[in-house]
């Protein structure tokens, strides 16, 4: 199958060299994988400094091919809708060469850009939002979409696109769920967790590089400490914790954090609840220092507002980290309730500390809660059961399903996950 990956912002090069958020591991992940399975992978990205050569041809086989549409300069991803019809035109004049059988764009510029790209020849396109913009706005602490320049205008044209691509690809039930209230017929909408490379985040990781350890308990939470993330919370819950530690590693590099913004109202709160001495913020941890710090902590906290990824409980359960998490977005996914972990009301630091208390009473039940999430790491959530499902996907798009590719498998998914149904005939590119 000929595939074109269409993702404007997020590189895949960025895994290997710059920083890298959660759609740029999701897209190299995905292109290595459909690659390793003997597709012919092309991924289109903005062009986003001078000096990068035409095409780039990845390590397992998949092309990058960088795409002039706009300044050769890194723009935030909602900029990219001003150069989207430039980026559009040139997958059409791309396609005319050599046409891709199905199209996945990702996050929303992308999708109107290959919109614009496959109208001239009928490709099935499917969709990832990877975040929508008001779930967007929850995550970044409950701000409505509305009072946001530029949200309003992204929320249409995410309602145009997802009402209108052959079929939408869902990170999570609760963004499935999102989606079908915009409009899209169930059935063209498919849930497809997030993956974890279950080699790299492994229970063997050495623990030897970790900060040391100044309490008798260590909680862990990963990410920067910005609005939404639920940090606050964790601090409160922490107060009601003795004899534990709270590391939050993300953000800045380890030198700057002092002057971040989010890291000095943290640091606040906890000089107020009397916890200063119990929280240390590490700052930017390097991606292979990550297993073992995982590894270190008796417990991680995923306390965001909304999760659209849920890479952070994925690459602890593979750690066989058990994780406390709030009962939202993709974590509902990853997390199994009184299995692998437990869901919790988001904003309550009362529940989170009750829970943190009975977990760290019970050295045993937090074992065997590990051992669980490795299992259902490996069952759901590896980077080859991502492309396993994203590939029925493709096929359910295109015009004829071959036979051979056989029913969706619904059944080898955990919890609530949608199946992938049949494409739409409702007017989807």
């Amino acid at each position: 199958m000929r595939i074109a990956l269409v993702s404007a912002h997020a590189s895949p090069l960025d895994v290997l060299g710059r920083d890298a958020g959660g759609p740029n591991v999701y897209v190299a992940r995905l292109a290595e994988q459909l690659a390793a399975r003997g597709h012919d992978v092309t991924v289109h990205t903005r062009r986003d400094d001078p000096g990068l050569p035409d095409r780039v041809v990845l390590p397992g086989g998949a092309v990058v091919e960088h795409v002039p549409a706009g300044p050769p300069d890194r723009l935030p991803a909602d900029a990219l809708a001003a150069h989207t019809a430039a980026f559009g035109a040139h997958l059409a004049r791309a396609w005319a060469r050599e046409r891709p059988d199905v199209v996945h764009a990702h996050f929303w510029p992308s999708g109107t850009a290959a919109q614009v790209g496959v109208r001239p020849y009928g490709t099935p396109l499917v969709q990832t939002f990877h975040t929508l913009a008001a779930e967007e706005g929850r995550r970044a602490g409950g701000e409505h979409p509305a009072t946001d320049p530029g949200r309003p205008e992204r929320a249409a044209a995410e309602r145009r696109l997802a009402r209108t691509c052959r079929h939408v690809l869902a990170t999570s039930t609760d963004e499935a769920d999102a989606l079908v209230t915009l409009g899209v017929p169930a059935r063209r909408v498919s849930v497809v967790p997030c993956g974890v490379d279950a080699e790299h985040f492994h229970p063997a990781a050495d623990t030897g590089r970790t900060p040391e350890r100044r309490h008798r308990h260590r909680l862990l939470a990963c990410g920067p400490p910005t609005p939404g993330t639920g940090y606050d919370q964790a601090v409160r819950a922490l107060a009601e914790v003795p004899d534990a530690e709270l590391l939050v590693a993300g953000g800045p590099p380890a030198g700057a954090v002092a002057d971040d913004p989010g890291a000095r109202r943290l640091t606040a709160l906890a000089r107020r609840a009397g916890v200063a001495d119990r929280v240390r913020l590490l700052g930017a941890v390097a991606p292979d220092d990550m297993p073992a710090l995982l590894r270190s902590a008796d417990l991680v906290l995923c306390t965001a507002l909304h999760e659209p990824f849920g890479f952070v409980p994925l690459e602890a359960m593979a750690c066989a980290v058990p994780v406390l998490a709030t009962d939202a977005g993709a974590h509902r996914d990853c997390v199994a309730d009184g299995t692998t972990g437990r869901l919790l009301a988001p904003g309550d630091p009362g529940a989170l500390a009750d829970a943190v208390r009975a977990l760290l009473a019970e050295e045993r039940l937090r074992r065997q809660y590990g051992r669980n999430a490795r299992e259902r790491v490996l069952r759901h959530h590896t980077w080859a059961r991502v492309a396993d499902a994203v590939e029925r996907v493709y096929r359910l798009a295109l015009p004829e399903p071959s036979p051979a590719a056989g029913p969706p498998a619904s059944g080898d998914r955990p919890g609530r996950l949608a199946h992938a149904g049949a494409a739409g005939s409702d007017g989807p590119v």
